[in-house]
């Protein structure tokens, strides 16, 4: 389980408590061997992908935020910025999730950055 939360560090900075308690679950039902082949599914997707990591988190939030996953967008928008994303890429995405979502998907895209970028300092 330790190369797992080493690969969220080295992607977010930090392993998110959902994923925390998921591997928990696994370790206490004895199913270790299930998370292991979902990691690697996910593992194949991002590492193994044409697109750069600061790309994948931005395209990661925008979907998350079209989607109005806040929890995980901003997640996703802390990666962008461990990624090299700059604040004015970000709120590119905001910009752009107005277009797409509407003010409610453009407010909530600004809070996660805000608070991305508020973790920073």
């Amino acid at each position: 389980m330790e190369n797992i939360r080493t690969k969220y560090e080295e992607l977010l900075g930090f392993v998110p408590e959902n994923i925390e308690r998921r591997l928990q679950l696994a370790v206490f039902s004895e199913e270790t061997d299930a998370i292991e082949v979902i990691e690697k599914y996910r593992e194949q997707l991002i590492y193994n992908n044409p697109l750069d990591k600061k790309t994948q988190q931005l395209v990661h939030f925008a979907l998350l935020i079209g989607g109005m996953h806040k929890e995980p967008a901003k997640l996703h928008a802390k990666g962008a910025l461990k990624a090299g994303a700059t604040v004015k890429e970000l709120f590119g995405v905001c910009e752009t999730a107005a277009i797409t979502g509407g003010m409610p998907a453009f407010s909530m895209a600004v809070d996660c950055v805000f608070e991305a970028i508020e973790n920073l300092a």
